[in-house]
């Protein structure tokens, strides 16, 4: 989007209390919040601020990394196009797109690639903090555990303000992550971890990591490319809740690493990466296609909840679900059938052509098919906001570097307006 620069683009304000008139510069169809400062009522006072419960309508930064137009359904890494990305490259190119600004060149990806390798070595010791971790602990929260106590082994990461140390932190994360990753995933079932192996990309490797009971493991071709895409699809998605809370904790000048973890806490919430979970949740309650329309009835009623439709963003048809939509079928014919995808695609039909769903947005996202993949892929429900964070760890990255460079950026720090009482004096 092209910088409004326009001298005269303004928003005129009456202030009814005190007969005043305020202009407020335009910029980009905003205006500063910091500008509502000089409309007061009484000398003395801070001045007016915005009201805006959950940021729904906040910028807090510029950002060249991530378009979104979504009313028309339109997203963009770089000014390249998703469904493009999805079909022309891999996700090892868009983690370098996102990272550098622009896809590599052929020899530009193999020392990317070579980088990535030589940095997927975990430190001693971390195998260790995964002993006194319940098996059946939360995947999402093994893996803030061990991203915690991989920070603990990089002092050095601490000079976020310098380029170079970010750019050795920032390649170390998007190496380790799906090290990580895999060692919840085997933790979980009581097996050690398959060594990775560089000859395979970034997808094959993650699945072999996690799949493999010896060398000999062959990756299939139709779910490394299933995988690949699914990590290139999540790769960043704006100023949504996980990167807002990288961008926060990054401000105070934390490490890449206590900032990922937070991030990754705050993926793991059921309004967020966890809704493809959610979604399997509702199609296994729903448990045939003969039930759907008392559940629709519900949904109607407010009585259930369609998981899987709608998004903060989009008002139109999610373009990474018509993505995965295809990508389904390709897996389904090797994997077989998920059971749930009939009440799936009857769920879709129900929503795309009735009013009552149209009219409130409840279009596809995400989430929606992403969880069928994943379960036809042989990966447990509860670990899939794992595979979510593998992919969105390159958009983090991406992002907190961006924040880090951008010196416009100060501490985040919210204002609030207090509500409760005053003046109240405390018994003698």
């Amino acid at each position: 989007m092209p910088n409004d620069t326009t001298q005269d683009a303004h928003l005129t304000l009456h202030d009814s209390r005190t007969g005043r008139e305020f202009e407020l510069p335009i910029v980009n169809d905003t205006v500063k919040a910091m500008d509502l400062r000089q409309i007061h009522a009484h000398l003395g006072d801070f001045g007016m601020m915005s009201y805006d419960p959950a940021f729904k309508n906040t910028v807090s930064c510029t950002s060249r990394i991530t378009f979104i137009d979504g009313g028309r359904g339109i997203l963009e890494y770089r000014g390249y196009p998703i469904d493009q990305l999805a079909e022309r490259s891999n996700f090892s190119d868009v983690c370098y797109l996102l990272f550098q600004g622009e896809l590599p060149t052929p020899r530009q990806s193999a020392a990317f690639k070579t980088q990535m390798t030589e940095a997927s070595v975990l430190p001693e010791g971390i195998e260790n903090v995964l002993a006194g971790v319940p098996r059946d602990a939360h995947p999402m929260a093994v893996l803030g555990t061990l991203m915690m106590a991989l920070g603990c082994h990089e002092p050095g990461a601490k000079d976020v303000r310098d380029g170079e140390c970010r750019r050795i932190h920032s390649l170390n994360l998007l190496a380790k992550t799906p090290l990580l990753a895999a060692m919840v995933w085997r933790h979980r079932i009581n097996k050690p971890l398959i060594a990775p192996d560089p000859s395979l990309s970034f997808a094959g490797n993650f699945l072999k990591m996690v799949f493999a009971e010896d060398e000999s493991y062959e990756v299939d071709p139709i779910l490394e490319r299933a995988m690949d895409v699914l990590f290139t699809l999540h790769g960043d998605h704006e100023q949504n809740c996980s990167t807002s809370t990288m961008r926060v904790v990054g401000s105070s000048e934390a490490t890449p690493y206590n900032s990922a973890a937070a991030a990754i806490a705050a993926l793991s919430g059921p309004l967020h990466g966890g809704a493809n979970e959610a979604v399997l949740r509702m199609l296994a309650e729903i448990g045939s296609v003969e039930a759907i329309p008392a559940f629709m009835e519900k949904v109607r009623n407010r009585e259930a909840k369609l998981m899987g439709f709608g998004h903060r963003v989009y008002k139109s048809y999610d373009p990474r679900a018509k993505i995965i939509s295809e990508i389904a079928k390709e897996v389904f014919e090797v994997r077989g059938r998920n059971a749930l995808l009939d009440i799936a695609v009857e769920l879709e039909r129900i929503a795309l052509e009735e009013d009552f769903f149209k009219s409130r947005n409840l279009y596809p996202n995400v989430d929606f098919y992403s969880g069928l993949i994943y379960q036809s892929m042989g990966f447990d429900p509860a670990y899939f906001t794992v595979l979510f964070a593998v992919g969105r760890m390159a958009g983090w990255i991406a992002q907190w570097d961006e924040l880090m460079a951008d010196s416009e950026q100060k501490i985040a720090r919210p204002r609030q307006v207090y509500v409760g009482e005053r003046g109240k004096t405390v018994p003698g």
